[in-house]
């Protein structure tokens, strides 16, 4: 992907994005969501837990919840290779900030990019939620989902990671 230089014929910020890929799919979001990328540790399942919620990991003394985003998303469940990993992000829900994982099958690159490049999503025929993409991003021969991660995480899932979490600790007591 090229840096795109704003210019004064071009409306709007360059902002950072991180890509990466699910399956075929590619995906992107704004890097200043992304606290750091992980390799895959020993995750802890935790029992009762919802489908895409794959586990908790220790991360530096505190538990962090690990969504299979492929499961979140609709896909089917992959072995993870040396390539999957764990995207840390800083999530706003409900004017509370959360720190979740989101598995993904690989990350491609960080690049910038003027927002008046990003596309609508078109409204029909699309496979994924229409308010998880905020919009769309051309490549090549292929199109890029830039993800609005605040809207993939919904105040339910999060409510239901956070009984998961319960669960846990009562279990340990």
């Amino acid at each position: 992907m090229k840096t795109d230089v704003t210019n004064e014929n071009n409306l709007g910020e360059t902002k950072s994005f991180l890509s990466f890929r699910l399956g075929e799919e590619h995906f992107t979001i704004p890097v200043m969501k992304i606290m750091e990328i992980l390799e895959v540790p020993k995750i802890t399942k935790v029992p009762q837990s919802p489908n895409f919620l794959v586990g908790v990991i220790n991360l530096r003394g505190a538990v962090l919840p690990v969504i299979d985003t492929r499961i979140k998303f609709g896909m089917t469940q992959m072995e993870y290779t040396i390539n999957t990993c764990i995207l840390v992000l800083s999530v706003e829900v409900n004017d509370e900030t959360l720190v979740v994982g989101a598995l993904v099958d690989s990350v491609s690159e960080v690049f910038e990019l003027n927002e008046s490049k990003i596309k609508p999503s078109p409204s029909i025929a699309t496979k994924y939620r229409a308010d998880y993409i905020a919009g769309m991003i051309q490549e090549d021969d292929h199109f890029m989902m830039v993800l609005n991660i605040d809207k993939v995480f919904s105040s339910m899932d999060l409510e239901s990671m956070a009984e998961s979490k319960e669960v846990k600790v009562e279990e340990n007591k």
